[in-house]
């Protein structure tokens, strides 16, 4: 049988090397390679053999005509939030990986979920940094019922899979996927081989039983996963937490899922008895200013299948620098130095000289086009220190020749608008309502950007 060999694989892009180096040569990341085990292939004979018994039993080609498309079955968790992130609920078989900050309340949201599945499901929380002393301390703080929940502390996954077994939970915790470790391979715990291996089998797990598995990863300090970045494309689903340091508010929200939209978004406040969902996300992320205010804007942006007001800040103030800042936080920076060129050519407003500060409020993070609009009337609303008047939404993207172009769900935006009080609207025209009026609000359609500043 042929030697085991060790090739050195980048936590970044998951490209595999012979030998370490200090960069990666496909990404160019720095100091991202990590020595991996690479199992022997089998020998001809062997390959052989497994052919041979393909007619017994072995995976077949079958034409997708004649698989049978059955729903996914779905359990509801009873968290509200979390059900809308996984995409409406518990799929069986899948594998959730999910991450954050530390102390930002992944432990507490896992173990707030068995603590709500109760006895409707069996379930196993298995700590590897805790003992099973702080795990039942918390529980008990959290104020859920300590009967139903089943805790293991190890960290071997071969000893996880054997209780696993003999248990048969339907919904398995792993906290966390870093400190878990396998007998085959001999790199310490949280390498990318021992993260890959151990990730593997659980996958493995949760496809042969049909049982739920959610993995607790740690972060980078960019904010990534830690370790091969292969983790993210083996499990089904990847939740992130977002919010700010010293904030209450904590934001779930889905960077990948099988069985669900992506980048849906779910709102949680933390506090004594662990995170509290909030079902209006968008009285939180709209400040209650007595008056208007000069240099704030309210969009209408859609996370997954939810529409959310958001307000957007906006500071203008004369620079002493040679080379004024541009600070975006909640928005992409080199957006923002487009924006305001195009606001310069084509809405005559110089902003070159000034030092220009933009901010969206609750720290949730905008990554979509129809933000455009709000961040040019917020920044010239400062620029002029004239309020937009009171009630006023606007959503749209921008184009560099200064038109308004529609962005995608625009009546479903508004509706969303009228619902929260709002009177006034400023949109594109494509994205005016077709069928009348919505509510009380009166909808200005605009086509270029000079119009939209009129209006504002």
């Amino acid at each position: 049988m042929a030697k085991a060999r060790t090739a050195y694989v980048c936590s970044q892009c998951g490209s595999e090397h012979s030998k370490w180096q200090g960069q990666c040569a496909d990404c160019g990341a720095w100091n991202t390679l990590g020595a991996f085990v690479v199992e022997p292939a089998q020998t001809p004979a062997a390959r052989r053999g497994s052919y041979a018994g393909a007619a017994a039993g072995a995976p077949r080609i079958t034409p997708l005509a004649s698989v049978a498309l059955a729903q996914e079955a779905r359990t509801s968790i009873g968290i509200g939030e979390l059900d809308r992130v996984l995409g409406g609920g518990l799929v069986e078989g899948s594998v959730v990986l999910v991450g954050g900050d530390p102390g930002i309340g992944k432990s507490t949201l896992l173990l707030q979920m068995l603590g709500a599945l109760g006895t409707r499901l069996s379930s196993l929380y298995v700590s590897g940094e805790e003992s099973l002393a702080q795990v039942a301390a918390r529980a008990q703080r959290l104020g859920l019922a300590l009967d139903p929940l089943r805790g293991l502390a190890e960290t071997c996954i071969e000893r996880i899979l054997e209780h696993a077994a003999a248990e048969r939970p339907r919904v398995l915790v792993v906290d966390s996927i870093q400190t878990i470790w396998t007998e085959l391979l001999t790199a310490a715990p949280g390498s990318v081989s021992q993260v890959r291996e151990s990730a593997a089998r659980l996958t493995r797990y949760a496809k042969e039983t049909g049982s739920g598995v959610f993995l607790v990863g740690h972060v980078t300090k960019e904010g990534g996963i830690a370790g091969p970045r292969v983790l993210e494309h083996m499990v089904d689903a990847v939740l992130y937490f977002e919010g700010e340091a010293g904030s209450r508010f904590r934001v779930l929200r889905a960077f990948k899922n099988r069985f669900g939209a992506v980048n849906e978004l779910g709102v949680f406040a933390m506090s004594d008895k662990g995170l509290r969902e909030v079902p209006n996300p968008s009285a939180i992320f709209l400040s209650a200013h007595s008056e208007p205010t000069p240099g704030s804007a309210v969009m209408v942006t859609r996370e997954g299948t939810r529409p959310l007001l958001v307000e957007v800040q906006a500071l203008v103030d004369a620079s002493p620098l040679a080379n004024p800042r541009r600070v975006a936080l909640g928005l992409e920076q080199n957006r923002l130095a487009m924006l305001l060129a195009v606001l310069h050519r084509h809405g005559g407003a110089a902003v070159y000289d000034q030092d220009v500060f933009v901010n969206v409020v609750g720290g949730i993070r905008v990554q979509e086009t129809a933000a455009d609009l709000p961040v040019l009337l917020a920044v010239l609303s400062s620029f002029r220190n004239r309020a937009l008047p009171d009630k006023t939404i606007a959503f749209g993207e921008v184009g560099l020749s200064g038109e308004i172009r529609p962005v995608p769900n625009g009546e479903e935006r508004l509706k969303e608008a009228a619902t929260h009080g709002f009177v006034r609207a400023i949109v594109p025209r494509a994205n005016a309502p077709k069928k009348g009026r919505i509510g009380n609000l009166e909808v200005i359609a605009v086509d270029r950007l000079g119009d939209a500043l009129a209006a504002g």
